[in-house]
């Protein structure tokens, strides 16, 4: 038995592997794979929502012991004092670098990089005078621009049938100003969008114009997309752990742009810190518990009708 399987596994990789080659190759057609894995997703989202798919914990057998992510133990919670501890030995240990060392460095590998010459140089240069690796970084961005992955979003179809996104189609088919517009982003580091993906859909499928801004945008890029398209919610996907941080600084950038729409998060977020997210001004909080997209769209929906209203 364990010798057909294998045998079942390698015949499928192999033809996976020659679709692959046929497309051109892994880079050329990165965009259909991503496509693909977003399809697959919704579908298998759709069958846990249906209960066709049961997954304990999720839509079965949901009581459980308190969960570890929670409570003082947390690893999701970050000790202020080790913080602090951290953020001043960082800047004590900026003060003591030799800052115009640092300048050239970085000067000359800005020049490096515009006429398309070696970066090595001014990189090892960099390094050693203390330069760090944002600052690096933020000079070749500005000379070479920045990747950004597609999400396969745009190519994913639509989402298998589900009666409560027909409901809230239903709901905001008369919606005054026409549909909903939503802002989906992931701030920060978190290159995890599996999540972000699937509501980016549902709430397509559920008469919403969705705009997804895709992965690492900076709470600066994320207010001025907010600004830029008008939307009426805006949904912040954090797995990263620094939800605390990044929500802050994307709440007072949204602020500064005068946007007013309501913010709420999704991720992976110990109870212990919802209270600091709503005193920060989110409207509603989204963990892994929230499995049901209909239920979270259509508070999305409500909220973004209460916006208008």
């Amino acid at each position: 038995m364990i010798e057909a399987k294998t045998a079942e596994l390698v015949a499928g990789a192999t033809a996976e592997l020659d679709e692959i080659i046929a497309l051109g190759g892994a880079f050329a057609s990165i965009e259909e794979l991503k496509s693909r894995l977003v399809r697959s997703h919704a579908a298998r989202r759709a069958r846990i929502e249906r209960g066709d798919l049961i997954v304990v914990g999720v839509n079965e057998f949901t009581e459980s012991e308190p969960s570890p992510l929670g409570g003082a133990a947390s690893i999701l919670t970050v000790d202020p004092e080790a913080e602090a501890a951290l953020i001043a030995e960082l800047a004590a240990w900026r003060a003591g670098r030799d800052q115009a060392a640092v300048d050239a460095a970085l000067a000359d590998l800005a020049a490096a990089a515009a006429d398309g010459g070696n970066v090595m140089p001014a990189s090892i240069a960099l390094a050693h005078a203390g330069g760090t690796t944002g600052e690096w970084a933020d000079v070749l961005r500005g000379a070479f621009g920045e990747y950004r992955g597609p999400t396969g979003v745009a190519g994913a179809g639509p989402r298998p049938p589900s009666t409560s996104l027909r409901d809230v189609a239903g709901r905001l088919a008369a919606a005054p100003g026409g549909p909903p517009r939503v802002l989906i982003a992931k701030p920060g580091l978190d290159g995890h969008s599996n999540g972000a993906e699937q509501l980016a859909l549902a709430g397509r499928d559920a008469g919403m114009e969705m705009i997804y801004v895709g992965i690492r945008s900076t709470p600066d890029q994320i207010a001025r997309a907010a600004r830029d398209e008008d939307v009426d919610v805006i949904g912040l996907s954090i797995l990263s752990g620094s939800h605390v941080a990044l929500v802050g600084a994307a709440i007072d950038a949204l602020h500064a742009l005068d946007v007013d729409a309501p913010v709420v998060v999704g991720g992976i977020i110990p109870e212990a810190d919802h209270g600091t997210l709503h005193a920060m001004g989110v409207a509603r909080i989204f963990t892994p518990a929230d499995y049901d997209l209909g239920v979270i769209v259509a508070e999305i929906a409500d909220l973004a009708l209460a916006h208008r209203g």
